[in-house]
């Protein structure tokens, strides 16, 4: 029995659920969370930031993009960002491209999920935004969280620099997360 487009791009989406998150565990997190379990989590802080951000917020199309943000990991797995650094300036998006032609090649919503996909790393509307700013913040979060569950001094790294955000009231939010890290660590020491 043949396999169809749909139902290999359900395979493909499934494979983030055992794609590790690599930044993490080469700073040696121990049972660090995969791709999947990273793609909720900016799934649902997009949700929760939509909230509180202070522009008309498209929920569809926010969510949509948010679960589509790292699909292409699922062919090219997780490349963490300092490695890009040693690659030609647009590769990463090229192939990540390529990854989500494949993937999605001969499904009925391939041309829909492209354009979505195109209009994330175009960054130009409120939602792509908003999704960036849910992805880096996620992050931060789940470092600070791992910090604190394992003691991993190897994440200081995270908080060397402070990110911008697009919205400030993700900055804020960003803040308050650094902050607590901060208290912690200075009634900890």
């Amino acid at each position: 029995m043949e396999v169809t487009a749909v139902t290999q791009t359900l395979l493909h989406a499934n494979q983030l659920k055992r794609t590790a998150r690599t930044g993490w565990v080469q700073r040696g997190v121990p049972d660090a969370e995969s791709v999947a379990a990273h793609s909720f989590g900016v799934v649902f802080t997009a949700l929760t930031l939509a909230q509180v951000v202070g522009e008309a917020i498209d929920l569809g199309k926010l969510l949509a993009l948010a679960a589509l943000h790292d699909l292409p990991e699922a062919l090219t797995t997780d490349i963490p960002t300092p490695a890009w650094r040693y690659l030609p300036p647009g590769i990463k998006t090229d192939v990540e491209r390529g990854a989500m032609a494949e993937m999605l090649a001969n499904t009925p919503f391939a041309a829909d999920w492209m354009a979505l996909w195109e209009e994330l790393h175009a960054n130009k509307t409120a939602e792509s935004r908003l999704v960036h700013d849910a992805d880096k913040l996620e992050m931060y979060l789940q470092a600070w969280v791992y910090e604190q569950q394992f003691g991993n001094r190897f994440l200081a790294e995270f908080w060397a620099s402070t990110p911008t955000f697009y919205f400030a009231e993700v900055q804020r939010i960003y803040e308050e997360i650094r902050d607590w890290r901060l208290e912690i660590r200075r009634l900890g020491d």
